[in-house]
């Protein structure tokens, strides 16, 4: 096949993509999506032994411009023989800026696009960092995979549960593709010791557990990304690609560049924040299965200009008989204790350790001990190195679809919940929300 016709495949897959992630925002009981992924017809070019990872990068704005940065900082440090060779933003200006940091620290032209598609039509790109805004995130990832392209997914996976679930879907009938959902913490050892803890039956069943992302941003939250005056929509920045399946409105530099703080763009801080927290401490209670029932409340408290909530305060439900109670602030910087409460015993990860330690009357049953873990440093290095390990080794990287999923419910569940002021049960036989 030559490359013309490679070319005109991926981007006809592309297209349908687009289409599917369109289909899978609609609002309905059932928010399993209305189509069956297909496998891709563009072969996967996994790297050859001693090969350089050519990696590029769709949405380097904060996080992305931090993927790129660090990805370098991998290889100048031996960690990993990779290289950034593209880039891809609407917004000319931003991603120029960007480019100029990479091409300071890493030498040579990193590639620019402002089209995704012209980047992933690329067959020389083993894989793609997806780090634009969250509602972009599913189409962005469905279209790499179906491209033949290993994708590193930033949190939260998708916007909405639908869309999960149509990603989910694109992974499980590609199964040679390589794909991780960059969530902060998942490599931390404690969170694996606790996990092991847990499944060993140590503090018996575990009943309840507890974590929390809080902060104060006396100025709001997600205020502190700065506008630029350079930005012309229409000349430099295109306004409505970046707006993709969301209804046109008129230029707003505030939402483009504190997308965040709007409900139709993010869930604010159950999708930005608390998912840092929920992601690994989901990991460590696996064998509890999927959440059945969220209820979420809070409100509009200090910052009342943002529209989505500045206090959030969830209680999950899982399959096995376990419930989780999670608080997000913006307006307050003291949290819940990170712990995990069994019937016997309980285990406390607020340090870098596990700590174990008995209840009673079981307190000559179960030993109390800490699970001294190593500082393992930047463990989001960690997780791209885990990234990178698994597009070399083909095995299956940790942070995988399955789990986002399992995330995703409680993200949507909770963001319908404070919108809408009930609760919300999930099936996962039938992929269905009704609401209580």
């Amino acid at each position: 096949m030559s490359s013309d016709q490679t070319r005109r495949t991926f981007l006809a897959q592309a297209a349908a993509a687009a289409g599917v992630a369109a289909i899978a925002g609609s609002a309905s009981a059932s928010v399993k999506p209305n189509f069956t992924a297909t496998r891709s017809k563009v072969a996967v070019k996994p790297p050859k032994a001693g090969e350089t990872l050519r990696i590029g990068c769709i949405g380097p704005g904060g996080m992305g411009t931090g993927h790129c940065l660090n990805t370098i900082g991998l290889n100048k440090a031996g960690k990993e023989d990779v290289q950034m060779v593209a880039i891809c933003d609407v917004n000319q200006v931003r991603m120029g800026s960007t480019a100029q940091r990479i091409n300071s620290e890493q030498g040579g032209e990193v590639a620019q696009y402002t089209d995704y598609r012209e980047l992933l039509a690329r067959d020389d790109i083993h894989g793609v960092y997806v780090a634009s805004p969250e509602h972009w995130h599913a189409k962005h990832a469905i279209a790499a995979l179906m491209a033949g392209k290993d994708v590193y997914c930033e949190k939260p996976m998708t916007l909405r549960l639908p869309e999960a679930l149509a990603l989910r879907e694109v992974v499980h009938a590609n199964p040679d593709r390589i794909f991780q959902v960059g969530t902060q913490k998942m490599m931390l050892p404690k969170y694996i010791e606790a996990k092991k803890v847990v499944e060993a039956g140590t503090i018996g069943k575990p009943i309840f557990s507890q974590t929390s992302y809080c902060r104060n941003t006396p100025s709001g939250e997600w205020n502190y990304y700065g506008l630029d005056d350079k930005w012309k929509p229409g000349e430099n920045v295109d306004w409505k690609a970046w707006l993709g399946d969301i209804p046109y409105r008129e230029w707003d530099p505030k939402i483009y560049a504190r997308w965040r703080r709007y409900r139709d763009f993010s869930t604010g801080i159950i999708g930005d924040l608390l998912v840092h927290e929920i992601t690994p401490l989901l990991m460590v209670m696996e064998n509890q299965g999927w959440p059945t029932k969220v209820c979420a409340s809070g409100g509009h408290y200090i910052d009342k200009d943002m529209e989505n909530h500045d206090q959030v305060n969830l209680t999950i439900n899982l399959e096995g008989e376990h419930t989780m109670i999670v608080a997000g602030s913006t307006n307050n910087e003291v949290g819940f204790e990170n712990m995990i409460r069994g019937n016997k015993g309980n285990i406390y990860l607020n340090s870098r350790h596990c700590v174990i330690r008995p209840t009673r009357p079981y307190v000559d049953e179960v030993e109390q001990e800490t699970i001294e873990c190593a500082d393992i440093g930047n463990d989001q290095d960690q997780l791209r190195l885990n990234w990178m390990s698994c597009m070399r080794s083909r095995e299956k990287a940790l942070s995988s679809v399955d789990h986002a999923t399992k995330v995703m419910v409680i993200v949507d569940l909770a963001t319908r919940s404070m919108w809408e002021g009930s609760s919300f049960e999930f099936d996962r036989k039938t992929l269905s929300v009704h609401k209580l």
